[in-house]
C-alpha cells in the first residue's frame, strides 16, 4: 500500500507482470511500482532468480505455461487482488510523475475506466522523443470490468469499448538488449505478425511489400522527426521499415505467391 496514499482514500491497485528470465530488469521494475496494494508476477518458468527477487519484494508469484503475449497478460489481470491494475513488462519503470498522476487518476472516484500513458523507449543508449519511439502511446492502466487484452499472440492490446483518458508522466522502456538480440526478436515478431495475417485472410501483394517501408520511413522519420533523435533515431526507424517489408515477404510466403 502507498504510504502516501492509503488504499480508503482511492481505488484499490494490482500491477500485473509477465516474466521470463527477468533477473536483471525486475527489481528495478518492482521499486518503481511499489505505490500498488498488490503485486502479482505470472512467470513462465524462469531459469534465473525472477521468482525470487519477486518474493523479496512482496509480489505474488504465480507458475504458468506460455500461451503468447495477450492470453498470457489477461491470465495476470485475472489473478490480480483489485480491480483496477496497471500492466507493466520487466523492463519498464513507472517514473515518479506517471506515478503521481495514476494516484490522482485513481483518487475518489475515477474519471475514466481506461487510461494511456507515454512510453519513452531507450534505444542504442538514448531515450527516443520523436519518431515511432515517442511518445508510443500505451493503455495500461485500466479497470478489468471494461477493458481487456486481446489475444494476439504479439503487439498485444488492450481493447475497451470505455472513453479513455491521458496521464502525465512517462513509462519508462528501460530496454538493456544488445542490438543483435533486438534483431533476433524482431525476426521472431515478424514471423507471428504474418501468421496472424495470413490466419485472417489477408494477402500481400507486391506494393504492399515494397510500398509499407517507404510509407514508414516518411512517417515517422520525417513527419514526426525522427531524424531529431540522431543515429539511435535513424538506425530504429531503419529496423522498423526493414520490419514491415519483412513481415509482408513472409505473409506473401504463407500466400505461397510468386
Amino acid at each position: 500500500m502507498a504510504p502516501d496514499s492509503p488504499s480508503q482514500q482511492r481505488a484499490r491497485l494490482s500491477v500485473v507482470i509477465i516474466t521470463l528470465n527477468a533477473a536483471t530488469q525486475l527489481a528495478e521494475c518492482l521499486a518503481s511500482a511499489a505505490f500498488a496494494d498488490d503485486i502479482v508476477i505470472l512467470d513462465s518458468g524462469s531459469a534465473d532468480d525472477t521468482r525470487a527477487i519477486a518474493a523479496r519484494a512482496g509480489a505474488r508469484v504465480v507458475a504458468g505455461d506460455w500461451p503468447g503475449f495477450g492470453v498470457q497478460k489477461q491470465r495476470a489481470v485475472a489473478l490480480a487482488a483489485n480491480d483496477w491494475v496497471l500492466c507493466l513488462d520487466a523492463d519498464e519503470r513507472v517514473s515518479a510523475p506517471l506515478r503521481a498522476s495514476i494516484l490522482a487518476a485513481l483518487a475518489c472516484t475515477p474519471s475514466h475506466m481506461a487510461w494511456r500513458m507515454p512510453r519513452a523507449n531507450r534505444f542504442m543508449g538514448r531515450f527516443l522523443r520523436h519518431g515511432e519511439g515517442y511518445p508510443d502511446w500505451s493503455l495500461r492502466l485500466f479497470h478489468r470490468g471494461h477493458a481487456r487484452w486481446s489475444d494476439d499472440p504479439v503487439h498485444e492490446k488492450v481493447l475497451t469499448d470505455a472513453a479513455v483518458g491521458t496521464l502525465a508522466g512517462d513509462l519508462l522502456h528501460e530496454s538493456a538488449e544488445s542490438l543483435e538480440t533486438y534483431l533476433a526478436k524482431q525476426n521472431r515478431y515478424t514471423t507471428l505478425q504474418a501468421q496472424a495475417l495470413a490466419a485472417r485472410g489477408e494477402r500481400a501483394t507486391w506494393g504492399r511489400v515494397a510500398a509499407s517501408p517507404l510509407v514508414r520511413f516518411f512517417k515517422f522519420y520525417v513527419v514526426k522527426r525522427g531524424f531529431l533523435d540522431g543515429l539511435p533515431g535513424l538506425v530504429h526507424i531503419a529496423i522498423g521499415c526493414f520490419n514491415s517489408h519483412v513481415k509482408y515477404a513472409k505473409l506473401r510466403e504463407l500466400n505461397r505467391l510468386p
